[in-house]
């Protein structure tokens, strides 16, 4: 049972590891911040909550706080990534000229 434990975290670790790369890969092909941060965001929190609950597959007793720790990534980085997106529009940061909608200046304008 421990060896499938073990083989089971792995693999969820790894799943997690591939997340974080595809996440870092996304930061850097996306036109503008914006979506860089929504690439960067989405990846990098299921990334780090699979590697954290591979991390408490190897070591059980650290379970419980592992996933207070994967709690505080949800609730964190969407909330930082929101605020830095609407500083950055705030401050007038181009869109890609790909960007077809942009809701929050249209909701702005008089």
């Amino acid at each position: 049972m421990q060896d499938l434990l073990h083989v089971l975290g792995a693999l969820i670790t790894l799943a997690g590891s591939a997340f974080l790369l595809l996440g870092g890969y996304g930061v850097l092909r996306m036109p503008d911040c914006y979506n860089r941060l929504q690439a960067g965001t989405k990846a990098s929190t299921l990334g780090t909550i699979l590697a954290l609950i591979g991390i408490g597959l190897f070591h059980p007793s650290w379970f419980g706080k592992l996933l207070i720790l994967a709690f505080f990534v949800m609730l964190t980085s969407p909330i930082a990534a929101h605020a830095l997106a609407r500083a950055a529009h705030a401050s007038k940061v181009p869109l890609s000229e790909r960007t077809v909608v942009d809701k929050l200046a249209e909701r702005e304008a008089p």
